[in-house]
């Protein structure tokens, strides 16, 4: 296996990577932090490549680039947790999934735990991870910490694979809520607490396991809640 890993430093450390690329940090409200994965020559964190994830045509919506991982050992690795602290929430993201293996995580926001020795830490983290049935696929939000765990996954509420969706997850102080292209999939009632600063990996799980099979086109991290009407504007495709 190809396992290439390449470390960048923060500020506006170059880059030429795979497929040609711009930019990681894009423009937003101005508590708005966007990652745009089909750009990747400047980053304000610590960045790590594995794999070797190649850069794709994206939706013209979000600048025409992504990235492509191959389910396998493409992955990215941010040294920044882009909600720590934020009491509600917006996590937006651009992607097409392309089917495999059942299990597939995404995106995951790592909080770095400080514990007693003795102690186990909570993992407390955000995800985004999908669960493929098939041609289709379903969206699993999960969030955890001290205070709450929840999982909002529906695997009646399936979606075509090959295809690009915007997909969110909110918290407005008392509801947790997941969306694919502005339509609700679930909800439920939660007790969260700000989490704390972190790290993120991008294509498969913090502990490089189910690794995600298609393409992600950008990320958006609100720290305040957001209606749908107040998402990303995408036009899938």
């Amino acid at each position: 296996m190809d396992r290439r890993k390449l470390l960048i430093g923060g500020g506006a450390a170059g880059l030429t990577a795979t497929g040609g690329c711009a930019s990681l940090i894009g423009a937003g409200p101005a508590d708005q932090v966007v990652w745009r994965f089909g750009e990747l020559d400047r980053l304000a964190a610590p960045l790590t490549i594995e794999g070797a994830p190649t850069g794709v045509a994206g939706p013209a919506s979000v600048r025409g680039r992504a990235m492509q991982f191959d389910g396998v050992a493409d992955a990215l690795f941010i040294g920044r947790h882009p909600l720590a602290g934020a009491s509600t929430f917006a996590l937006e993201a651009v992607f097409r999934p392309d089917g495999g293996a059942f299990e597939q995580r995404w995106l995951h926001l790592q909080s770095d735990e400080v514990v007693a020795p003795g102690q186990t830490p909570v993992g407390t983290r955000f995800l985004f991870e999908i669960r493929v049935y098939g041609d289709q696929w379903a969206l699993d939000a999960f969030v955890k910490g001290p205070t709450y765990n929840q999982t909002l996954l529906f695997p009646d509420r399936l979606h075509p694979v090959g295809r690009w969706y915007h997909v969110a997850q909110t918290y407005d102080g008392t509801t947790y809520r997941a969306f694919v292209d502005g339509v609700l999939q679930g909800e439920a009632a939660l007790a969260f607490t700000p989490q704390g600063p972190g790290r993120a990996s991008v294509g498969t799980r913090i502990n490089r396991v189910n690794y995600f099979n298609g393409a992600i086109a950008e990320a958006r991290f609100t720290p305040r809640f957001l209606r749908p009407d107040e998402f990303t504007s995408v036009i899938p495709g």
